[in-house]
């Protein structure tokens, strides 16, 4: 089953959720785009060629922006807001918790460059943060797909649901593997190999990152099984609990904070449910810097060679 996942040419996130974008625009009428002065960056192009009277520039007022975006929510449209993650989330939090979480307005937050991979623009503006800000507000479903292929497809399904969504995706060329024609379905984890060993609950850019670990381990001996969480919240306990029970031995790996993200998500599960021994692959409580993205993920330990070690260590553990 590893052997079946290739990478069929490098893509950068950001430009699925143009596509994305793009395509739900022509779908929903309701569909409207907002950005805060990042059009390019956040591949916007597409859509506002063909509805121009669709989309609303901001300017560089982010607070603003979520403000409108509620608005228009109020008024039966589903809005899409566009800017990084930094200014999608720390910037405008008390906007997003007042305006549209507390409420549960009808609003998709759009958030790119996001984690260490946004590279060299620096610590400023790679928030690791931010999955764990936006999970811990209530009735907010956070998103973080893995390739093109399948941020094309969340953008896409995150207009037929209905309440606040935090959409999280990033800058580089990356490997796209998950099928063109997927499904995307919120709050179901994408099983990408079985194993028996040991499970590795992957989300965003470190899925990739671990289906190259799973095959360097697969010539040990080690079988693992990757499970690949493209929702933080809802979480899919039930895959969580079935593949822990079955291995005995947990990784989970992001790009971001130990601290409030994925990782804790899954031990909340497991300490309640079935305690098992877990590794992290995540930044430990640092901030980032500037530099070459892969570079920065083996400099700050979610490297393959990272998740390689977490594999093993773990399973020592059991």
């Amino acid at each position: 089953m590893l052997d079946q996942i290739i990478d069929s040419g490098k893509k950068a996130t950001r430009d699925g959720f143009g596509a994305g974008l793009h395509a739900i625009g022509q779908q929903n009428d309701e569909v409207v785009a907002l950005c805060a002065d990042l059009i390019g960056s956040l591949k916007m192009q597409a859509f506002i060629k063909e509805f121009p009277e669709r989309f609303f520039q901001v300017g560089i007022a982010e607070a603003n922006m979520m403000g409108i975006a509620a608005g228009l929510a109020t008024a039966g449209k589903i809005p899409y807001t566009g800017t990084f993650a930094n200014f999608s989330t720390g910037r405008v939090y008390d906007q997003i918790r007042q305006s549209i979480a507390y409420s549960h307005k009808n609003v998709k937050v759009c958030a790119s460059h996001a984690g260490l991979t946004l590279g060299e623009d620096g610590a400023t503006h790679q928030i690791l943060e931010d999955m764990g800000m936006m999970r811990m507000l209530p009735g907010f479903t956070v998103i973080n797909p893995c390739d093109y292929n399948q941020t094309k497809a969340a953008t896409i399904a995150i207009a037929e649901h209905y309440g606040p969504v935090y959409l999280r995706f990033g800058r580089p060329s990356w490997p796209n593997f998950t099928a063109e024609d997927q499904k995307f379905e919120i709050g179901k984890a994408l099983l990408m190999s079985e194993g028996s060993d040991v499970s590795v609950f992957a989300t965003g850019h470190m899925v990739w990152n671990a289906v190259e670990a799973a095959k360097i381990v697969a010539a040990e001996g080690i079988s693992v099984e990757l499970i690949n969480i493209h929702t933080i919240k809802p979480l899919d306990e039930e895959a969580i609990l079935e593949s822990a029970l079955k291995t005995k031995a947990v990784v989970t790996a992001e790009e971001h904070q130990r601290n409030g993200g994925l990782g804790d998500a899954v031990a909340q599960v497991l300490s309640r449910k079935a305690p098992t021994p877990q590794e992290y692959i995540a930044v430990n409580d640092s901030f980032g810097e500037s530099g070459k993205p892969v570079e920065l993920l083996s400099k700050y330990g979610l490297g393959v060679d990272d998740i390689v070690a977490a594999i093993r260590n773990v399973i020592k553990r059991k």
